[in-house]
């Protein structure tokens, strides 16, 4: 774990001492070595238990994937960046990017710590550098208002979090996950019981978003910069996922009533904002929508308790991660050209720039699950689960399944085809960077496709 967490923090004084014409260039190939090395915990050689550093930060099959992602991203985030900040003056560069690697430091610390009270620590730190990521850096009027939504949607339901943790310290004696996962909290089986399972999930389906409160998230993603819609996708809603698998291991019997509800909400969710991305004009509303969609679907998977919704979650959450963060990048290239986020007003594109269609023809498949893609294996998984646990959850997995496709094919069509409005012959080509960019994005998913026991198989 230090191999990769020490070398992420030493970036952080590089990114002060380097020259300008250095900066960028030099941040980038030191973040990629970081994230090749973090490929080294996915060569795992204990597939059912903990790879131990010491008591404090630890990996073991869960969070290995999530964790090899949180590093993956910093250079990808640093790279779709370069053009947004190259005019900016150079203390602003250097405290976006010092930004973004505090943040990956939390994140790595968050999902390797083998304690809850330090999960919960890095779960809440984690929003100190994306509220200024979002708030100082956002290019649109409603940046401050969108900030103020994820800052306190998420700390209004991590509240009761810290407080269920406190009852469980002091029913315990601990908050080790080594040791709870092995034993049953004396609280689930009274009234108090249910209100402290409430507590400890709300905060996390909170942050995944749960259809319902999920109105943080389009705000968020339509106001942030590029880095922060990409982190947001990417990592940051599959803290939520991560940390209710984590719970759900000790939370036992009682789940098999208190979760009904959710489940039902949660699915009810898949199909209400796919709807939703049907009726969206602004290109990174969809994408923002699409995304509570799949976590929908993540949050079903988890909450019925089963080895194979934990392993389907686990794959759409990797696989969601990667293809969410490249629309937002391929949204992105749109916007630095035309300066709309408008589809009707940036549509046509396949004439202008005919090499970014293929990426956007490819990541729109990807979204709506093309075999053998690992969303696709991730999501039939979940739905046989959740077929299994209940027949008469086909009718809405199976309609969520449907728009899906709808919305995929629909962005695709409203911002590829059709004719070149009159504005925008004069488009600049893309560039070199935005096509490496795409690759680093897409050919982690092709190689899982080839290789699923990365993230394929651990509960089952």
């Amino acid at each position: 774990m230090l191999k990769v967490l020490i070398p992420t923090l030493f970036l952080v004084p590089m990114v002060w001492l380097l020259k300008t014409k250095w900066l960028w260039s030099s941040i980038l190939i030191n973040s990629l070595l970081v994230a090749l090395t973090s490929l080294i915990w996915l060569n795992n050689p204990t597939e059912a238990g903990w790879t131990a550093l010491n008591f404090y930060i630890a990996t073991d099959p869960l969070s290995t994937p999530l964790l090899v992602l949180s590093c993956w991203l910093l250079p990808l985030m640093i790279l779709a960046s370069q053009k947004h900040l190259s005019l900016e003056p150079q203390i602003r560069q250097q405290s976006f990017i010092t930004l973004l690697i505090i943040l990956q430091s939390f994140l790595i610390m968050a999902f390797g710590a083998t304690e809850f009270i330090m999960f919960y620590i890095m779960f809440e730190a984690t929003l100190i550098p994306t509220l200024l990521v979002i708030t100082r850096w956002g290019n649109q009027m409603e940046r401050l208002n969108a900030g103020i939504y994820f800052l306190f949607y998420t700390l209004a339901g991590s509240l009761p979090l810290l407080i269920a943790l406190m009852a469980l310290q002091g029913n315990m004696e601990t908050l080790s996950l080594l040791i709870l996962q092995y034993s049953k909290p004396l609280l689930i089986l009274s009234l108090g019981g249910k209100i402290w399972w409430t507590a400890c999930v709300v905060a996390f389906l909170v942050k995944m978003p749960l259809y319902g409160v999920h109105l943080w998230l389009p705000k968020a993603h339509v106001e942030a910069p590029i880095a922060g819609s990409m982190v947001l996708a990417a990592v940051l809603l599959k803290l939520g996922g991560y940390g209710m698998m984590r719970l759900m291991v000790m939370l036992g019997p009682l789940s098999k009533e208190a979760a009904y509800p959710f489940i039902l909400l949660a699915l009810w969710g898949v199909v209400m904002t796919g709807s939703a991305c049907l009726r969206q004009t602004d290109l990174k509303s969809l994408i923002a929508y699409s995304s509570v969609s799949h976590m929908g679907l993540v949050a079903g998977g988890i909450l019925i308790q089963t080895p194979w919704g934990f392993t389907g979650a686990l794959a759409l959450m990797i696989a969601h991660g990667l293809t969410s963060s490249a629309l937002f990048c391929l949204a992105n290239t749109n916007y630095e050209r035309t300066h709309s986020r408008t589809m009707l007003l940036a549509r046509g594109l396949q004439i202008a720039l005919p090499l970014m269609t293929s990426w956007w023809f490819f990541t729109s498949l990807a979204n709506l699950a093309l075999p053998p893609l690992p969303n696709l294996m991730g999501e039939l998984v979940i739905l046989t689960s959740l077929f299994n646990w209940s027949t008469w959850t086909l009718v809405l997995t199976g309609t969520g399944a449907l728009i899906t496709a709808m919305y995929s094919l629909y962005v695709f069509l409203m911002s590829q085809r059709g004719p070149l409005p009159q504005h925008m012959f004069n488009l600049p080509p893309t560039h070199t960077r935005e096509h490496l960019l795409m690759i680093l994005h897409l050919t982690p998913l092709i190689l899982i496709t080839f290789k699923p026991a990365v993230i394929w198989g651990w509960f089952a």
